[in-house]
């Protein structure tokens, strides 16, 4: 990871966060985007070589200004986290077409604009890793989150072809499908049925953890861990995957 340039999208809070720390500790030079700039910033500010950039993954443009300012700033760059997005849920016969456009854009859209903006450089240099934070949703479907399901599938399409695409070019590209993971959208989620049904946290909670084996959320780190290895050079026979880290949820 010497002196890698990273680029984390959604990279403020969450799995982008952790994933942040855990490429610093091995000497990674990281640009963070996301639309809010705040979490970016305070995150930046504790790492060792870390910009914050403000950017909307669903638009094109702010994302060509967000990549041109991080190639001017740190240099071409080599490692693409696309992890930025959103699970809104609803049932699927209350979904209006902008509901489901809302969702494409920021999951699938998002990271074919951020890929687009990222891979000139790695072709040049012939050395690249792209990154994508799928889900399990990538790989089944769950009931309410429709449009996130199809645009998961929709990024797992895109990382095994554009994996065949790259594979004599010296770039890996993979999905890391986490489960339900310990972050800010679960605890909203688990705050949201407790409000609703009046069930317990605990039994709210257990909406979540009931599908993994293993009988417990996910923690970012762990999916830092993964995507850590795939970074390496003991990974680079690793291409087109998706790799669950779901506690034996898929298999």
């Amino acid at each position: 990871m010497n002196d890698r340039h990273v680029v984390i999208t959604g990279g403020g809070t969450g799995i982008g966060a952790a994933i942040a720390r855990s490429l610093a500790t091995q000497g990674a030079r990281l640009t963070l985007m996301g639309r809010r700039l705040e979490p970016l910033q305070q995150l930046a500010g504790e790492l060792r070589d870390a910009r914050a950039v403000s950017c909307d993954v669903s638009d094109e443009r702010s994302v060509g200004d967000a990549f041109s300012r991080a190639a001017t700033e740190l240099g071409p760059v080599d490692i693409l986290v696309n992890n930025a997005g959103a699970a809104p849920t609803s049932p699927f016969h209350k979904l209006d077409a902008s509901d489901w456009r809302a969702v494409m854009s920021v999951n699938l859209d998002g990271v074919f604009n951020c890929t687009r903006a990222a891979i000139p450089g790695m072709l040049e240099q012939g050395w690249g890793r792209i990154i994508n934070i799928a889900s399990t949703a990538a790989r089944r479907g769950y009931a309410y989150v429709s449009a996130y399901s199809a645009a998961k599938h929709g990024v797992l399409g895109l990382t095994r072809s554009l994996a065949l695409e790259t594979a004599r070019k010296g770039i890996t590209v993979n999905a890391v499908c986490p489960g339900y993971t310990d972050t800010d959208i679960i605890r909203d989620s688990v705050a949201l049925i407790m409000q609703k049904t009046g069930r317990s946290e605990e039994d709210a909670l257990a909406e979540f953890t009931r599908v993994n084996p293993q009988g417990r959320l996910i923690q970012p780190e762990e999916v830092a861990a993964t995507v850590l290895w795939l970074c390496s050079e003991q990974a680079r026979s690793v291409t087109g995957q998706a790799i669950s880290v779901s506690g034996g949820e898929l298999m």
